[in-house]
């Protein structure tokens, strides 16, 4: 077998903003695994300034990882603990190798027959583009909204979701936040107690990971319920990942495979969420339909019934040819068409 890897840099359609900044690019990095006249794509979407894999070694590591293919899967996501992206990599590619078209997780989704609920995202951004973008989800058939918040003033932020609730109730769109660690410790419990007057799902990660008692303590009397996500990032062993969900008891995670140790690394986190009574949802992390294609496949096999994370295949001009198709607030698999990737 023989292994090679590929940088890629995907460009977004418009500037997408986060607390973290706005995003106009996102590098991401491709294996691809060749054994006989068989191919192997998988994608490594190390998220910069986010990821625990985003240090000096990444491409290096890649490259250790090309030379020593032949060690096989299971020993070097062994050898790649620290690097969760990579580790997602490889599985996609192993599993590539094995399927055809791309159909990495076949079932009813991959056969055109079953589709996945998501939630529309509104990006951070003015109060006006904002709007914009939730009429435009709600028109386009979504009825579960995403908003990040913590970029722009808060009372602007609440005055825009006390406007959609006017229009809309909990029965009509089910209304999810996103802070993305933005708030403080000291001022989190006032912001949650007046976001939960809108009537909202949850809210993600409302003060930095790693403030592991400010946030257990959060959990415990929060008015609203609170999914970690960041917070799941860098908890490599299954002994560290009892001990996060035991300490700090959220309503919800969030798994991103890319950020978590792909599909071994979700399965770890399903597995202990259920001995703790903790719901999950699955989101992509700005992957191109490459890796989008082997998450949404994973997410249905997994058939968790709330909408998940995975509508981000439209956000980049070039983008690779998908059969993933957004449709009334689901994502399709369309059988007519392939994907399609190409450097």
């Amino acid at each position: 077998m023989k292994a090679n890897y590929y940088s890629y840099t995907l460009n977004f359609k418009q500037p997408s903003g986060t607390s973290r900044g706005i995003l106009k690019t996102k590098e991401t990095w491709f294996l691809v695994l060749k054994n006989e006249d068989k191919t192997g794509v998988g994608e490594c979407g190390m998220f910069k300034g986010l990821s625990v894999d985003d240090r000096p070694d990444y491409e290096e590591t890649l490259g250790w990882v090309c030379l020593n293919i032949n060690l096989g899967l299971d020993k070097l996501l062994a050898e790649l603990a620290e690097f969760p992206s990579i580790q997602f990599g490889l599985e996609m590619a192993f599993r590539a190798l094995k399927s055809k078209k791309h159909e990495l997780f076949p079932s009813k989704f991959t056969k055109g027959q079953d589709v996945i609920p998501i939630n529309g995202l509104i990006w951070m951004g003015s109060e006006r583009f904002m709007k914009a973008q939730i009429k435009n989800k709600i028109k386009a058939g979504f009825n579960c909204i995403k908003m990040k918040i913590g970029a722009i003033d808060f009372d602007t932020e609440i005055a825009l979701l006390k406007s959609l609730r006017k229009e809309y109730t909990s029965n009509d769109i089910e209304l999810r936040v996103d802070a993305n660690g933005a708030f403080s410790p000291n001022e989190a419990l006032e912001k949650l107690k007046r976001l939960s007057k809108l009537d909202l799902h949850s809210i993600e990660q409302p003060i930095k990971q790693g403030q592991i008692e400010e946030m257990a303590a959060l959990c415990d009397i929060t008015p609203l319920p609170i999914a970690l996500d960041e917070e799941l990032i860098g908890v490599f062993s299954v002994t560290e990942k009892q001990k996060l969900l035991q300490t700090i008891k959220p309503q919800f995670i969030i798994l991103k495979p890319t950020l978590v140790g792909g599909f071994q690394g979700s399965d770890d986190w399903i597995v202990i969420a259920k001995q703790h009574n903790i719901d999950w949802w699955i989101t992509s992390a700005l992957e191109s339909n490459v890796g989008l294609n082997a998450i949404a496949q994973y997410t249905y096999k997994k058939q968790n019934k709330l909408p998940q994370g995975l509508g981000t295949g439209g956000l980049f001009t070039n983008n690779f040819e998908s059969p993933l198709l957004v449709n009334k607030g689901c994502l399709h698999y369309d059988i007519k068409k392939q994907l399609t990737f190409k450097l």
